[in-house]
């Protein structure tokens, strides 16, 4: 089966480079965009890859429900998330990057019915495990970043803890750590994970680290957004590539 791999960044800044790069899909004359359930789908190549890209919104509502429509309405075979996050692991920094390992809800607490802290109930799993072929995929795309990158700035795979919060308190980062012991800490990840899940589609997550998730000042944050969304993108775009690689595109 031919792939076609769903892209999506919660806010503009996180796709919008990646889809200037598209080039029309064969037989077409021009990229095309495609409007359903309130959000735009731009459908292109990327690296030779057929893909489908969308902003999807901030939060576990709009993120989910985005993910839905990229496997029902376009049959995406692989859905990537891309975007910015705030760093809980120790020895992490400003616009390190994270692939997930795996991703887990913070805020969902039904230990009072005997459930694990992040446990969805009767769902039977805590985590959502990212699919090993996306993962080595972006962990070979990150070692053909320019140097200067790779020499300042490291990449982890972790765990990714999502949340309809954005965390800069101290307290309640350490609250999180102790809960699911994270990489770091947004509010996507883990519910694109969980309509994956679903719907057996693999997936990875990419993440770029925007902030500490402590005591964030708005200015600090709005100049590492940018920065580190477009750092994510960048190794979506080079992950492409090596995913090409694995179906000879």
């Amino acid at each position: 089966m031919k792939p076609k791999v769903g892209i999506i960044g919660a806010m503009a800044v996180e796709v919008e480079s990646l889809k200037k790069k598209l080039l029309p899909l064969p037989g077409e004359s021009c990229v095309n965009q495609i409007k359903a359930s309130s959000l735009c789908f731009t459908q292109g190549l990327l690296q030779g890859v057929e893909v489908v890209i969308v902003q999807s919104g901030v939060g576990k509502v709009n993120a989910a429900l985005c993910a839905q429509n990229l496997i029902l309405k376009f049959n995406v075979t692989h859905i990537i998330n891309t975007g910015i996050a705030g760093a809980i692991g120790s020895g992490l920094k400003v616009l390190d990057f994270i692939v997930s390992k795996d991703a887990l809800y913070h805020d969902v607490d039904a230990t009072g019915f005997g459930y694990r802290k992040c446990e969805v109930p009767q769902l039977g799993v805590r985590e959502f495990e990212a699919d090993k072929n996306l993962i080595e995929c972006v962990k070979s795309a990150f070692s053909k970043l320019d140097a200067d990158i790779k020499e300042t700035h490291c990449l982890i795979e972790g765990r990714i803890a999502t949340g309809d919060q954005f965390i800069s308190d101290k307290k309640q980062k350490e609250q999180i750590k102790l809960d699911c012991n994270p990489s770091c800490v947004e509010m996507e990840g883990a519910a694109i994970a969980h309509a994956c899940y679903l719907n057996k589609i693999p997936f990875v997550i990419i993440r770029c680290l925007s902030d500490m998730a402590d005591d964030v000042s708005e200015n600090t944050y709005s100049f590492n957004e940018e920065t580190a969304a477009n750092l994510s993108a960048s190794l979506v775009e080079k992950t492409i590539n090596e995913f090409g690689g694995l179906y000879e595109i």
